[in-house]
């Protein structure tokens, strides 16, 4: 039975990476943060299957402790500061998490578990000002947020240790991966949120910034396979993973108010503090590499996506009245 390791196994895609691993055969180890509260909404219904282990991105010898007890044979570095926004009014600690903190990971795992695979969750933000569009592995970088400088250092800090060290160490660079466990702040999200509660009368209003800012949105359940698939690989190497398609945030209104009979444009204002203070381009995957390398390919569309997410908010707000 192999070992995974996971950081961040309480978010969205740890929690959905521990249910593949699971259904793989995978012993599941965890890392969270020691806390006075348990924040295990998301993987409530996998606690009696995995094993939570107490470490801490900003503490060294606590991540060096828990490789050295769990001996991993495949280590997934999902956790980091991960709002886009947070890291504008925070960009210390994005910095200390999101870039120093995969650092931290790599010299434990050096010290512990040499032998083990390692997977960096990079970026799409990393291209920020893109110099080409579609975005490639090959595609250099221009962050255009504390966020996407952070996940540019850890990006290469790991190509680094790869090439230093003789590590399997791999990143990928994902692009927008949504699902009914997204965090409320992120704008899919924060759509489909909104949407139940208009229909349920909870609400009248939803206020957003540039709706025509686009993405490359797919389902975080498919990602979490690419994740995987590029552990079992011979050799180590990055990918770029996203679905090829954009849609912008006014047609993301326009589905999910549709999911719901509804017309976004009664109930969408646009509001000048959600603005980014710098916007990014436009961010589209080519991901020929992984589909040619791995057969890899996304099987969630992106209306089914959003109608997935509708519902499941409308489910939770219709749960508590």
């Amino acid at each position: 039975m192999p070992t995974a390791l996971i950081t961040g196994i309480t978010g969205q895609d740890g929690s959905y990476l521990a249910e593949l691993l699971l259904d793989k055969g995978y012993r599941v180890v965890g890392i969270v943060r020691r806390s006075s509260t348990t924040p295990y909404e998301r993987i409530a219904h996998l606690v009696d299957k995995v094993e939570l282990l107490s470490a801490d991105l900003l503490d060294q010898t606590s991540l060096t402790e828990v490789m050295d007890e769990c001996k991993p044979d495949e280590i997934y570095n999902l956790a980091a500061q991960s709002f886009v926004a947070t890291s504008w009014t925070q960009p210390v600690l994005t910095g200390e998490f999101t870039a120093l903190g995969v650092t931290r990971m790599l010299e434990a795992m050096r010290k512990a578990a040499p032998r083990a695979r390692f997977y960096q969750a990079s970026s799409s933000e990393m291209f920020g000002q893109v110099v080409e569009t579609p975005q490639r592995e090959s595609t250099p970088y221009y962050p255009r947020s504390p966020y996407g400088v952070a996940k540019v250092y850890g990006h290469w800090i790991t190509v680094n240790y790869r090439e230093s060290f003789g590590l399997y160490a791999v990143s990928g660079i994902l692009f927008n991966h949504e699902s009914p466990r997204r965090g409320l702040e992120f704008v899919t999200r924060k759509v489909t949120d909104a949407v139940a509660r208009i229909k349920l009368g909870k609400s009248d209003e939803l206020r957003l910034g540039n709706l025509e800012s686009r993405r490359d949105w797919g389902f975080a359940g498919d990602y979490v396979d690419a994740m995987w698939r590029m552990l079992q690989r011979d050799e180590p190497t990055d990918y770029v993973v996203g679905t090829g398609e954009t849609w912008s945030v006014r047609q993301l209104c326009e589905a999910a108010f549709g999911a719901v009979d509804l017309d976004y444009n009664d109930y969408v204002k646009q509001d000048p503090k959600f603005f980014r203070p710098a916007e990014v381009d436009l961010l589209v995957a080519d991901p020929g590499k992984v589909r040619t390398e791995l057969g890899w390919e996304p099987r969630v569309h992106f209306h089914e996506l959003v109608k997935m997410m509708v519902q499941a908010d409308l489910e939770r707000h219709s749960a508590r009245q």
